[in-house]
């Protein structure tokens, strides 16, 4: 790759969202600097995720002006935390450059020098620490942009590994700089867009003592908004933001800014912002003791892919996010969700894309007092099996386990007819091939619908289970259950047989055996 084109800036912002959203626990587990609130991981997924949705709602043939214009936007109204901020200043530093050209040398020097710029009092040690030596490494290099993309990726993690030595709190305990590690994993899923390499996992230092989860006394609040102002508003606004309080991160351009600041009182920060210009969506956590609002109820979220699957969790009682099939739900789609379902809410994401952006929405409501679990809930049919143990009288924390139990004891596979040549892990399809698929996996290939489904489901009910399940898709042909059906009752009297008709489009079946 030479430039940095409009669909693989696309391409970054998903897999390096999809990244730090599976690095998310781990980071958090490195948060001790400035307040040990654990969240730090989470912050900078939901910053990328705000930057990931807006590009992704861009029509394919944007230009690269607008591309990276959309991407800075996205990561300013949605930058959560205080490496959140920064990472968002970082990501405007890069569309500055790069929306004019392809040289990602000065663009990763400007997102440096945005990011340190940004921060009131910058500290070695922290995020500034690695973006800035990804930055320097870069300079020397003579080769094309893999060459430059790979010296980053590399830097920024030998820097990380560095931050102990020159933040005391780090070494004391034990953990590399959190919001570097994810500064390091968004460099690195960078090297993989430009490069076309692949890697099963990023790398996150675990912490080598145990960390308390605050370790700041008296922190006070963390004070975050948007802000509308004049340029010449915000320079004021800064002076007396820093003299109120510490972590102060300001950033934006153009009219709009995200503000962020520890403060012991959270009105003056706010009322700053007042005299500045006008803020808005305003957020103010209590840092040392997350105070919470809480609604009245018990409810199921549930993402469905087809009408017909739609109508099976709404008659369960569930409360329906919507997605196209190969699609995520988006993240306000989910958020809105789980404030309609109650106060306690148990999300079945029936997909592992959807489960990302459910853990974000879930980081959100917890903010408003909802208690939320997210269940592991990887197929429609373990979404169906765990709604079907689903009781509302139960503890909210026994009803998650048994529900997790059915979920888990479900394996699941689903049907899909090759539209290219592909090596798979039972051999090479060609277009026109149907695969049957088991829990992720290829395992049979064959040339008709009613073929590959007996295959699958013999192979499914051969490790034991005492019901299947069938969802048929819109394109499924009218005998397919049927003939699974007489299939069964031939070879496998003992096992029940359940079929929905799902209406979800691209696999022509879904199945499930417990």
């Amino acid at each position: 790759m030479e430039v940095l084109d409009p669909p693989a800036v696309r391409r970054w912002a998903r897999l390096a969202t999809d990244a730090l959203g599976g690095a998310r626990a781990e980071i958090d587990a490195l948060n001790v600097f400035p307040v040990a609130d654990g969240d730090t991981g989470t912050n900078l997924h939901l910053t990328m995720l705000s930057a990931a949705e807006a590009v992704e709602a861009l029509p394919e043939d944007v230009d690269a002006a607008v591309m990276w214009q959309t991407l800075s936007y996205g990561a300013l109204i949605g930058a959560r935390g205080n490496s959140g901020v920064i990472v968002s200043q970082a990501l405007r530093g890069l569309a500055e450059v790069l929306k004019d050209g392809s040289d990602l040398r000065a663009g990763l020097l400007r997102a440096a020098g945005l990011a340190r710029e940004a921060v009131a009092r910058p500290v070695e040690g922290t995020v500034l620490s690695v973006l800035e030596a990804a930055a320097r490494a870069v300079q020397e290099v003579t080769g094309d942009l893999a060459a430059v993309a790979r010296r980053a990726a590399g830097a920024a993690r030998a820097a990380l590994r560095r931050t102990p030595e020159q933040l005391d709190v780090l070494a004391r305990s034990g953990v590399v700089d959190a919001g570097g590690a994810g500064l390091a994993i968004i460099l690195e899923s960078l090297e993989r867009v430009i490069t076309d390499s692949h890697s099963d996992r990023y790398d996150v230092p675990a912490p080598t003592a145990r960390i308390s989860p605050m370790t700041e006394v008296g922190a006070g609040y963390e004070v975050m908004y948007l802000l509308d102002a004049d340029d010449d508003a915000v320079a004021k606004l800064r002076a007396e933001l820093d003299a109120m309080g510490d972590s102060l991160v300001v950033v934006g351009g153009g009219g709009l800014w995200n503000v962020h600041v520890h403060v012991g009182e959270a009105g003056p920060a706010v009322e700053a912002g007042l005299r500045a210009g006008r803020p808005h969506r305003i957020r103010i956590t209590y840092l040392a003791e997350r105070t919470h609002r809480a609604s009245a109820g018990r409810g199921v979220v549930s993402v469905a892919a087809g009408d017909g699957i739609a109508a099976l969790f709404e008659e369960c009682g569930a409360v329906v996010v919507r997605r196209e099939p190969g699609t995520r739900p988006t993240l306000p789609a989910m958020l809105a969700a789980i404030r309609e379902a109650g106060s306690e809410v148990a999300v079945l994401p029936n997909d592992e894309g959807a489960g990302a952006v459910a853990t974000a929405a879930a980081e959100i409501a917890r903010e408003d007092g909802v208690v939320v679990s997210v269940l592991p809930t990887r197929a429609t049919v373990q979404g169906l099996a765990a709604l079907a143990v689903h009781d509302p009288l139960r503890r909210f924390d026994d009803d998650v386990v048994a529900m997790t139990d059915a979920a888990g004891h479900t394996r699941h596979g689903h049907l899909v007819v090759a539209d290219r040549e592909a090596v798979t892990s039972a051999g090479v399809c060609r277009p026109g091939d149907v695969l049957g698929l088991i829990d992720g996996d290829v395992s049979v290939i064959g040339e008709t619908l009613e073929d590959v489904a007996t295959l699958v489901v013999d192979r499914m009910v051969a490790g034991g289970g005492e019901l299947v399940t069938l969802v048929t898709g819109a394109d499924a042909p009218v005998r397919l259950a049927g003939h699974v059906e007489a299939h069964l009752a031939a070879g496998r009297p003992d096992v029940d047989l359940v079929v929905y008709d799902g209406e979800q489009g691209g696999y022509p079946l879904l199945i499930g055996v417990e």
